[in-house]
């Protein structure tokens, strides 16, 4: 049973009470005073974030306590780097990892999204409007808004064969982040990746196949897909060759070394002939376990374990090349990708197990002595490795991070292939939507309608004022021409091009992710209102 914060006691009619300890050495907010309080904080993270909105969004340097330096702009990764110490800052962090888990995309924008709904709430309070109102109303209004999205949403082509449409979706996806200067090529990568392994019949695509390896050195242009596995280790042996043809893969996950026995005892060698027994043995049971691998067919052994430069001489002897020390996940993907099965025993070693690949040929980088093991042309072409190259980690990291942005927005286009366009316009065509809607009420949540239609708002001006354009005379013209044009796909023209129409730019976003931002901060902003009473530690 969870100890109470205090004592348990009843009143003379029976009337059970607690009686908190510590009552002095506690801070106590309650009532509006406390919602104020958390809105406050959740206003300040989303102004944090808001400024890396957009394609001209700004990035966010972090340096951890070990004076590690991340240099990003992806809003998951601001949020959980961002050393946060008030509750409800926790909270907005939260948000954001549930929408990069939903979806992988939209991170930023529905941090920024909740601190508007807040900062609008704020000013309902101002009014004497109870905080259950505002938060039943947000919730009526963010279904309006859910609802008119489906109604301007458009379908979408998903196919293998016109890979055009989604290369320009994933290039949306890019167009904020760092590695837009080889925009394309990265937006390429990730569709081929993702068509790759996706299984359209059933609208599903398995990310335990597209593995993203960073390896700094070269340009970003460098990075590449290969339709196989990179593993970043060598051949046990630099004598072993480095290209091996239509090779058996035997992945082991038992070592190469003599069986120790399984007691406490002590074994005491006292002779130079029984050292020489010993190691004989040894040798003798080394030479068993290259003949057991050697006689399944194998042409190369895949250990996830060491083995003694004793094993690793033998090796090359018997001319079985090897590769040692490779983990768990790279094991788990080797076995899918070349349609092996993972041994754990030698005596278990059938030429039904092994693995069977094209080629395994080792890549070898710039002048330094880095090398990495590719196995390509495997019998199960669904495994693939996107080889991400650049100058240093920090920008290898942060590409990372953007390709496996745009591989989420085109998985969740093959899931649900309807899209609405970008850059705003989604969201002024709703608040249009939500203001209408609230004009046809005749009770209280009228209010909190029309704030939700001006917190709806908050995207667009964000990206406007990012771009460097005029926040509200953007916003104005595009609200008044939306509403004369009829039109759900003008948005804010961030790349000054003169022209508003987000079609004609392919600047698209997956309905799905929409829906699930304003969704998912409407829930977080309803959950903020709710509470009332804050206990904390006086230290704090």
């Amino acid at each position: 049973m969870m100890s109470l914060p205090g004592t348990f006691a009843c009143d003379e009619y029976g009337r059970p009470f607690i009686v908190l300890r510590d009552q002095e050495n506690q801070k106590r907010l309650t009532g509006n005073e406390a919602i104020k309080s958390h809105i406050l904080a959740a206003k300040q993270i989303a102004s944090i974030i808001r400024s890396s909105l957009g394609p001209k969004g700004l990035d966010k340097m972090m340096v951890s306590g070990d004076g590690e330096v991340m240099v990003t702009n992806d809003g998951a990764t601001i949020m959980k780097e961002m050393d946060v110490d008030h509750e409800i800052a926790k909270l907005m962090v939260q948000l954001s990892q549930s929408q990069d888990d939903e979806i992988g995309d939209g991170t930023t924008g529905v941090v920024v999204l909740a601190g508007a709904l807040l900062e609008q709430a704020e000013s309902l309070l101002d009014r004497g409007i109870h905080p259950i109102r505002i938060a039943d109303g947000f919730e009526l209004a963010a279904q309006c808004a859910v609802k008119h999205l489906d109604t301007i949403a458009q379908p979408f082509p998903v196919s293998r064969d016109n890979k055009e449409p989604l290369i320009r979706i994933a290039m949306t996806t890019l167009g904020s982040k760092i590695v837009n200067k080889c925009h394309r090529q990265m937006a390429e990568i990730a569709v081929d990746a993702v068509l790759t392994v996706a299984d359209l019949e059933k609208k599903d695509v398995n990310f335990e196949l597209i593995k993203l390896e960073c390896k700094v050195g070269g340009r970003m242009e460098d990075t590449c897909l290969v339709k196989g596995v990179v593993v970043d280790k060598t051949m046990s042996h630099s004598q072993m060759p480095t290209e091996l043809k239509d090779v058996k893969l035997a992945i082991l996950t038992c070592p190469f070394e003599p069986p120790k026995p399984k007691t406490k005892h002590k074994l005491d060698v006292t002779s130079a002939e029984d050292y020489r027994k010993l190691r004989e043995y040894e040798q003798e049971k080394f030479l068993e376990m290259v003949k057991q691998v050697k006689d399944a067919g194998a042409t190369l052994a895949i250990c996830q374990w060491g083995f003694d430069d004793e094993a690793n001489h033998l090796l090359l002897q018997q001319q079985l090349p090897a590769v040692r020390w490779v983990g768990g996940p790279e094991i788990e993907l080797i076995a899918i990708a070349t349609g092996g099965r993972i041994v754990p025993r030698f005596e278990e070693l059938t030429p039904d197990k092994l693995g069977k690949a094209g080629v395994v040929r080792e890549l070898s980088f710039g002048t330094t002595k880095n090398k990495m093991l590719v196995i390509e042309d495997c019998l199960n072409t669904r495994a693939v490795t996107v080889l991400i190259r650049g100058g240093n980690r920090m920008i290898t990291e942060e590409a990372k991070r953007s390709i496996h942005d745009a591989l989420c927005v085109v998985r969740s286009l093959i899931r649900d292939s309807r899209i609405v366009y970008g850059g705003g316009a989604a969201e002024i065509s709703c608040s249009l939507a939500v203001a209408r809607e609230a004009d046809q009420l005749s009770t209280l949540e009228q209010y909190a309608f029309r704030s939700f239609s001006v917190a709806l708002e908050s995207i667009p001006l964000a990206l406007a004022e990012n771009s460097g354009l005029s926040p509200i005379e953007t916003l104005s013209e595009l609200k008044a021409r939306q509403g004369t044009e009829n039109s759900s796909t003008l948005g804010v023209d961030c790349m000054w091009t003169g022209n508003s129409d987000m079609k004609d730019h392919h600047v698209i976003e997956s309905l799905h992710s929409k829906k699930q931002q304003i969704v998912l901060a409407t829930q977080l902003v309803k959950m903020i209102l709710k509470i009332d009473d804050v206990r904390t530690p006086a230290d704090r």
